[in-house]
């Protein structure tokens, strides 16, 4: 079985390609802009059509929040407008698209996990570009996936724990916001639950995925801090006290109950599975 990636560079396609070598039953095609111009219909129907792949994973994304505010433009095209072309070609080959999406999609004025099929209310342009997507995505592809998840980190490119990790060092006292709440995930993670449920040809449709457990930033960081064994006091702020461009949902708890329950698995907690993180920048470092 044929499965192409996109976006191969970033945090999840490098986890992707880590996982690779344990899956004999599948064929990786790892590409990332050199390869493959997403926004460019023409070049996505040239490779999907000499490829044929069976599957295609979406990690290709603008992911620069704050800078999405003044790069709209930039950001629309690569999470709303690429996602349809790529939704759009797969269809015409036959393929399956697996496209990963975010918390951000939602508002966060919820105060229990949101369900796939919550209302929508995206705040910033990030959001907004990543919700687009989505639509491009269901309407182009009627076999695609979308998989929802939150806070990202990985070993690979740049992400909230190796940030704290490098600023820790450097400073004795650390402020982080804790009147956000979420689910850190590890890539690692993500990435087993979409071969999971590529193996399984799981029906299309909207999937949430984030590590088991619920945190603010603060708690996050000072996790972080903790398991990394590095001399820094970590202290509580607002989000008032720390303004920035683009707003963030202050609750973004996701329901994962429809990945658990069609596919079986289990999911990791997330204190965990920063730990087995932090162990492996440990060994780079």
């Amino acid at each position: 079985m044929k499965v192409l990636v996109t976006g191969s560079k970033g945090q999840l396609g490098n986890e992707l390609i880590r996982l690779s070598g344990e899956c004999p039953d599948l064929e990786f095609l790892f590409t990332d802009f050199e390869e493959l111009d997403i926004t460019s219909q023409a070049s996505v129907n040239k490779l999907f059509s000499e490829y044929l792949p069976s599957w295609i994973i979406n990690c290709a994304a603008y992911t620069t929040v704050d800078k999405a505010e003044q790069e709209d433009e930039k950001a629309m095209v690569l999470n709303a407008e690429a996602p349809g072309i790529l939704a759009s070609e797969a269809a015409k080959v036959n393929a399956r698209l697996i496209h990963i999406s975010t918390d951000y999609v939602f508002d966060g004025k919820n105060h229990q996990p949101y369900r796939i099929d919550d209302i929508k209310n995206p705040l910033g342009v990030y959001a907004k570009s990543k919700a687009l997507g989505e639509e491009n995505v269901l309407k182009n592809c009627t076999s695609a996936i979308i998989i929802r998840t939150s806070w990202l980190y990985s070993q690979f490119g740049a992400n909230f724990v190796k940030t704290i990790r490098k600023v820790g060092k450097e400073r004795k006292e650390l402020k982080v916001v804790a009147d956000q709440i979420g689910s850190p995930t590890w890539a690692h993670d993500l990435a087993i639950a979409i071969l999971n449920l590529i193996r399984i040809d799981v029906e299309p449709g909207i999937f949430h995925f984030a590590d088991e457990g619920v945190c603010s930033w603060f708690d996050f960081a000072k996790a972080i801090i903790e398991f990394s064994e590095i001399n820094c006091e970590v202290n509580a702020t607002d989000t008032a006290g720390y303004p920035l461009p683009s707003p963030r949902p202050f609750y973004s708890v996701l329901d994962k109950s429809r990945y658990t329950q069609i596919t079986g698995q289990s999911i990791p907690y997330w204190r965990d599975s920063l730990k087995k993180c932090i162990a492996l920048l440990n060994e780079q470092s």
